[in-house]
C-alpha cells in the first residue's frame, strides 16, 4: 500500500473509529439489471423526472451517531454529458479535505447546509457547487430532486439532480476539496458494483453501500488504489439507481 493511500485510510479510521473498507460486504440477491445507455441519455433523464415512477427509496436514514440538532442540507448530483452528443454521462464527485469538521476525507457530491438566505434547496445546491468547485449555473440544467437522505450526523440532505455541460470549468476550493473526479454513470447504475456492508457496533446494526471505482481508469495522477465511494453518497446513488430502475417499466 502506498503512503498516500495508507494515510487516507488512517485518517478515515481515526475520524470514524473504524475503516469502512475493512467491513465485510456482499452483493444483494435481487437479479436487477444494469441500466442500458438509453436509460441514461439526457432525453430519457429529463422525461423520467417529468414523469416520475411510483417507487420507494431503499436508503432513507442512517443510525444516529451524533447529538447535533437536525440541519437541512442539499447536494448537487452533477451529471456531465460527455461523449458524442452527450451520450456518455459521467457523475462529478469531490474528495473532501481532511480538516473539515464533518465527513473529512470522504468522497461526496458538491453541497452543504441550506443557509437562511437560500430560497430553495435547489438554490443551496447550486450555490454550494459554485463555492466548492466553481461550477456556475449557466452550465447546469436542474432536472429535479430525489428523496431526502438523513445521515448519522443529523444532516437531512436533499439530492438535486442536474445535467452539466461538458464546456464547464472546475476550480476546486482548496479549503474544502482536495480534488474532483468523474465516474461513468453506467458504472454506478450497475448493481454489480454496489457492495452492501453490514456491521454491528454498540448494539446497533449499521448498513451502508460502497461503490469502489478504480483510479487507474479515473485519474492516473492520484495514488489511491480506488475511489472509495460509500456511506451517504453511495446511498443516494443507490436510490438514484432504484428510481431509474422503477422508471424502466414506464
Amino acid at each position: 500500500m502506498c503512503d498516500a493511500q495508507h494515510g487516507l485510510r488512517s485518517n478515515m479510521k481515526h475520524s470514524l473509529g473504524f475503516d469502512p473498507r475493512e467491513i465485510p460486504w456482499k452483493l444483494q440477491d435481487q437479479d436487477w439489471p444494469a441500466l442500458a445507455p438509453s436509460a441514461l441519455s439526457a432525453e430519457r433523464l429529463k422525461w423520467v423526472f417529468k414523469n416520475p415512477p411510483d417507487w420507494t427509496p431503499e436508503v432513507k436514514r442512517e443510525p444516529s451517531m451524533s447529538q447535533r440538532a437536525p440541519q437541512a442540507a442539499a447536494v448537487l448530483v452533477p451529471i456531465v454529458m460527455r461523449g458524442k452528443n452527450g451520450q456518455d454521462p459521467h457523475l462529478l464527485l469531490t474528495q473532501r479535505t481532511q480538516h473539515l469538521s464533518s465527513h473529512p476525507g470522504q468522497i461526496a457530491f458538491p453541497g452543504g447546509k441550506v443557509d437562511p438566505e437560500d430560497k430553495t434547496v435547489e438554490h443551496a445546491a447550486l450555490r454550494e457547487a459554485k463555492e466548492e468547485v466553481g461550477l456556475t449555473s449557466e452550465f447546469v440544467e436542474v432536472l429535479g430532486q430525489l428523496p431526502s437522505y438523513t445521515t448519522g450526523t443529523s444532516f437531512h440532505i436533499t439530492p438535486v439532480v442536474a445535467l452539466v455541460s461538458p464546456r464547464h470549468t472546475i476550480t476546486p476550493n482548496a479549503n474544502e476539496v482536495d480534488f474532483t473526479f468523474e465516474v461513468p454513470l453506467s458504472f454506478l447504475m450497475n448493481p454489480q458494483n454496489h457492495r452492501l456492508h453490514e456491521w454491528e457496533r454498540d448494539g446497533i446494526v449499521r448498513r451502508w453501500y460502497s461503490m469502489p471505482y478504480p483510479t487507474a481508469t479515473a485519474n492516473k495522477g492520484h495514488t489511491q488504489s480506488d475511489y472509495f465511494i460509500w456511506g451517504a453518497t453511495a446511498g443516494m446513488i443507490r436510490n438514484f439507481y432504484r428510481f431509474l430502475l422503477a422508471a424502466n417499466s414506464l
